[in-house]
């Protein structure tokens, strides 16, 4: 019986430096561009929101502009819809514009021509 060994506890040392640098190592390559990637989606989403609305201010600009002022209708009362025609396609077109200028970039660092 003096044959049997103790389990070593430099074993169980080994097992929990490991776990804890997967965490440390999960931690590193997660959370910390997370943090950056936070900021940059934030500025991202005021972008957003302050172009949508402004994109609406002009529409509705627009609209009240091809509608005409103090009771004289520019299109007359059977064309009345136009004015709605007119400013829903140049949102559109202006959407359209946008959604043709965006760009896809990355997070990661930008490559050198010398990477390529």
């Amino acid at each position: 019986m003096s044959d049997q060994r103790a389990p070593s506890k430099s074993s169980g040392n080994s097992v929990g430096d490991v776990i804890d640098l997967v965490k440390g190592y999960a931690r590193q390559e997660t959370i910390g561009p997370l943090k950056h990637v936070g900021r940059w989606i934030g500025f991202g989403v005021a972008g957003a929101l302050l172009l949508g609305f402004g994109g609406g201010l002009v529409a509705l600009g627009l609209l009240r502009l091809l509608q005409g002022t103090r009771g004289d209708p520019i299109f007359g009362p059977n064309l009345s819809f136009l004015p709605y025609l007119i400013t829903l396609a140049a949102a559109g077109l202006g959407a359209g514009l946008a959604a043709f200028r965006v760009r896809k970039t990355t997070l990661a660092r930008k490559e050198s021509p010398d990477e390529r």
